[in-house]
């Protein structure tokens, strides 16, 4: 494991940055074996000031351009600008839905199913084998914010931010576990927190957290890391610098979750812990059920090593990813590789619904033996070209240009890329609603999807139906509606009852006391 440890490191830096002593210049022959390995890799750019640098400037790029392979670099270039053919592409035996041996669906499963699965969800929760992992490495650029995006306040009356509702769910289906189990006082319920970072969002990220106490979770039970990167490259295939001492770096996409939890701590921490099920997720969603133990249970029952969480598609254009068989294996496809025919196509079944809808919204579970293989396959993971407008330094006038087309790429990994290389049988979906699970936040205030308004609606409602099932009278006057409930009070509509023949005047916030 060490040794694979290790040969990932050097793929993708970034991770885990050991204490050490302040970096030191390279000798003479360092340097030269490093020039040599950059040059036989035609990178030999990336030395263009090296000479006019500063000892810290030189040891800084030499420690950075150390941490990469130039040769490992130009071949998975080369691999995403020319994909190479499927080995089985003449034989190919098209899309189809997942079997149903293979999906649940919370709109129509038996109820009693539902419950079976809800409370050998909470059992495992109970035994402290339940961990997870938070994708958070993106900023809130397009929120208008350069803070982590978990960090935003989506305006709600409580002030919360996504980092804090998702916490607080943790908190309360850990009690809800403890409970059921009926545990002694000494005995705690814990689910682990695993949170991913980028480099720009992990020191902001640990300092939030740090801030707000971790939101009233055990410090040493949230664990911070931090993704990989992967030189930004230009058009002609050149590494690019973003000053004369640095590399130009960009995150090596969602699916750098694979090599970031072995080259961190996180696969030895989850090990020590007897974590055997693990539930991973984005941070944007403000609905997302952080540890479901419906989820947790459907997926442990079917023994399956990945398993995610899909909503209906809501309409034939809508323009989203689906999970799907290609090939006879699971597959996500996204909406520009589907033929108009394909997405208006309905189900045999069920006429009055899509033959393909289920819309991926990166909500996936596994099973910890499977995270352990994670050596053996991934760096079989293709890399995709994103073509950006990336700042560098001309190499040949010294100058900075800020193109204002794009002139580069970045590659980056998608977290379901891993899914072909399962046989059927250890895949599973579960349809869930839109409306209880499924909310990112993408775009600015203002733009009337997928925004901040949208996210605070999105939780105002969910807790007026939860007040409303419970027998509560919600009334609202003017144009401020729905009731925010703390996860600290119901994690999913739960421990309500005491509400009933209440009226409740909306806009308002049910919060918990604090101890």
């Amino acid at each position: 494991m060490e040794t694979v440890k290790n040969i990932l490191q050097k793929v993708h830096i970034g991770g885990e940055k050991e204490e050490s002593a302040p970096l030191k210049e390279p000798t003479a022959a360092e340097l030269e074996e490093l020039k040599e390995k950059y040059k036989r890799a035609k990178q030999e750019q990336v030395f263009a000031f090296y000479d006019s640098l500063s000892v810290a400037e030189k040891a800084a790029l030499y420690e950075q351009l150390s941490s990469f392979d130039p040769d490992h670099i130009n071949t998975i270039t080369d691999r995403a600008l020319n994909p190479p053919k499927p080995k089985d592409a003449d034989n190919e035996s098209g899309l189809e839905p997942l079997p149903d041996s293979a999906t649940a669906s919370i709109l129509d499963s038996k109820p009693e199913d539902i419950e079976k699965w809800y409370q050998s969800g909470l059992d495992l929760i109970a035994e402290n084998k339940v961990g997870v992992v938070l994708m958070a490495g993106g900023q809130g650029t397009r929120l208008g914010s350069s803070a982590p995006k978990g960090c935003f306040d989506i305006g709600l009356p409580s002030s919360k931010s996504l980092f804090q509702i998702q916490a607080e769910r943790i908190r309360k289906i850990e009690q809800l576990a403890r409970k059921k189990a009926g545990h002694e006082a000494d005995k705690k319920v814990v689910v682990p927190w695993y949170v991913m970072t980028s480099g720009p969002t992990r020191g902001p990220t640990e300092k939030y957290f740090q801030e707000h106490g971790y939101f009233g979770l055990e410090k040493e039970n949230v664990v911070i890391f931090e993704q990989g990167v992967l030189p930004c490259i230009s058009n002609d295939g050149k590494i690019l610098l973003e000053s004369k001492s640095r590399v130009a770096v960009a995150p090596d996409g969602n699916g750098g979750i694979y090599q970031a939890l072995v080259t961190s701590n996180v696969m030895g921490d989850m090990r020590k812990r007897g974590i055997e099920h693990v539930h991973a997720y984005c941070v944007d969603n403000c609905l997302v059920k952080v540890a479901d133990p419906v989820f947790i249970g459907f997926s442990a029952s079917k023994d399956v090593d990945i398993a995610t969480k899909v909503v209906r598609k809501r309409n034939a254009t809508e323009s989203v990813g689906l999970i799907l068989l290609k090939n006879h294996r699971p597959d996500v496809v996204e909406y520009s590789e589907i033929d108009k025919e394909t997405a208006e196509a309905k189900d045999a079944k069920q006429p009055d619904v899509l033959k393909f809808r289920a819309a991926n919204i990166v909500n996936h579970y596994y099973s910890f033996r499977f995270l352990e293989s994670i050596p053996e396959w991934a760096h079989k993971l293709p890399h995709h070209v994103a073509r950006k407008k990336i700042p560098y330094v001309d190499t040949e006038k010294g100058t900075t240009v800020k193109p204002e087309k794009p002139n580069g790429i970045k590659l980056e990994q998608f977290v379901f890329d891993v899914f072909p290389m399962l046989e059927l049988e250890k895949f599973a979906c579960m349809e869930v609603k839109r409306e209880d699970e499924f909310s990112p936040l993408k775009n600015a205030k203002g733009t009337g999807e997928d925004d901040p308004d949208t996210s605070k609606r999105d939780i105002m409602q969910q807790g007026t139906r939860w007040l409303q099932a419970a027998g509560a009278t919600v009334v609202s006057e003017g144009d401020e509606t729905g009731i925010e409930v703390s996860p600290l009070i119901s994690y999913g509509g739960e421990e309500l009852e005491e509400l009933k023949d209440q009226t409740i005047k909306a806009p308002a916030v049910l919060e918990k006391e604090p101890a």
